[in-house]
């Protein structure tokens, strides 16, 4: 979102819609799915799980990870990357909360 147009909107807001971009692909689903079943970090085989290219898996990832849904680590030529479940966690209890309020708006509105 540009700059200008982020200061209309709460923090919590923009935090929401920022997971909901992160969640937005089912790329991104899947790697999550496949990280969080292993529930371990995982090097390099991340690919082979994927029927995607090895720089479209880092181009999620990297959404993932500025996210703060995934951690990932640098150890020289791989990358290993898991969930991190407190974000993980802090993301379901913000979308729960959402809809929660929206439920109140729906129930008070028709």
């Amino acid at each position: 979102m540009a700059k200008a147009q982020s200061d209309r909107f709460s923090t919590q807001q923009q935090s929401l819609a920022d997971l909901a971009k992160a969640l937005s692909h089912p790329a991104r689903i899947a790697i999550l799915e496949v990280l969080a079943a292993r529930n371990v970090c995982i090097c390099g085989e991340l690919v082979a799980e994927m029927p995607l290219s090895q720089s479209t898996v880092s181009q999620h990832l990297k959404v993932l990870k500025e996210a703060g849904l995934v951690i990932g680590e640098i150890d020289g030529p791989k990358s290993c990357y898991c969930v991190d479940w407190s974000k993980l966690a802090d993301a379901q209890s913000a979308i729960v909360t959402w809809f929660s309020k929206t439920d109140t708006l729906k129930a008070n509105c028709c």
